[in-house]
């Protein structure tokens, strides 16, 4: 098969792979209640679900934008960051699904044979019976959809990258020359290090069973997916710091720097992207609820936001002088 003819598969798959969810979002705008059991409370939204549910379409045509500019001889011509911004969200959003949503399948089928998966949702509300918002094929559905997107989103990011910045993270660890940011990458590594043991030691925390600083009725909702939840932001929170530490002072000389590269950029968008997400969320939430997130529950969503912005952040800088100093020594314009 040949390199368009592979483009080209990979981007009707995510094509397809939107039009469950697109469709499902479109109906409940529309006033539908397909996938909603009767007395679950998304009957009963309101105009904050409504806006909430244009939201999310807008950003799952995204995915439709995003499949055509990587696959488009104009793509190449788009601006870095008007390409690479959304696609880090769109990593950040659909990392965690695609490692907990089948963990959580799997656990599922396990216990009690079932084969509905929980909601990877950050803990929003959905955790400890997802099933009484909405049904358990919706989650089976529109989760295999997003799997499916991420991984032929990332395919295709892939075979674009390598051609358009793939000089960019050749060679090792070790042979990072020393250049002017070199201290402010080290600055910036323990930074993200030193903030990241706080999502992740809460996450791990509640991952393990503890119900500490939830309140009654998220602490009541706590399960098994919840917690396999957690343990996914425990992760996502390891790789941000690892390839933070990796690349800001050189450790594992003999790594491709692909590596550490690619753990920064997963796990820093998963950790701004859910902590912002969910945040966001928070906000449209009626006073009094009893699933508003307790003090230490907003703090470690705004904490692992700050620590993955940070090493997105770091990471542009350092691609900026890596591309300065390929010019500089290729006399580019």
């Amino acid at each position: 098969m040949t390199p368009q003819r592979t483009r080209s598969v990979l981007r009707a798959t995510a094509l397809a792979a939107c039009i469950p969810y697109l469709s499902l979002k479109i109906a409940w705008i529309a006033g539908g209640r397909i996938g909603i059991p009767e007395g679950s409370p998304l009957r009963q939204g309101g105009d904050s679900l409504m806006a909430m549910n244009g939201l999310t379409v807008l950003m799952d045509a995204a995915v439709i934008i995003l499949a055509f500019l990587l696959t488009r001889p104009w793509g190449r011509r788009v601006p870095a960051w008007l390409l690479v911004l959304p696609m880090w969200c769109a990593t950040g959003l659909l990392a965690p699904i695609v490692v907990v949503f089948p963990v959580q399948t799997l656990a599922s089928v396990l216990r009690d044979g079932s084969h509905g998966g929980g909601a990877v949702t950050g803990g929003d509300g959905f955790g400890g019976d997802p099933d009484r918002f909405l049904a358990p094929w919706v989650w089976s559905v529109v989760y295999t959809g997003f799997i499916v997107q991420a991984l032929t989103l990332g395919a295709l990011f892939v075979l674009y990258a390598r051609e358009r910045w793939g000089h960019l993270w050749r060679g090792r660890v070790g042979t990072l020359p020393d250049g002017p940011t070199r201290s402010a990458r080290r600055l910036s590594a323990a930074a993200v290090a030193v903030l990241a043991v706080l999502p992740a030691v809460t996450h791990l925390l509640w991952a393990a069973g503890s119900t500490a600083g939830l309140n009654p009725a998220r602490a009541a909702a706590q399960d098994l997916n919840s917690r396999l939840n957690d343990a996914g932001y425990v992760l996502f929170a390891a790789l941000a710091a690892a390839g933070a530490l990796m690349l800001g002072y050189g450790r594992g000389r003999r790594v491709p720097l692909l590596l550490p590269l690619a753990a920064a950029w997963i796990g820093s968008g998963a950790l701004a992207c859910w902590g912002g997400w969910m945040t966001f969320t928070t906000l449209s939430a009626r006073a009094g609820d009893p699933m508003l997130p307790s003090p230490l529950l907003s703090v470690t969503y705004s904490v692992q936001m700050i620590v993955g912005m940070l090493v997105a952040v770091a990471g542009a800088h350092f691609f900026a002088e890596r591309e300065a100093a390929r010019c500089g020594e290729a006399r580019c314009a």
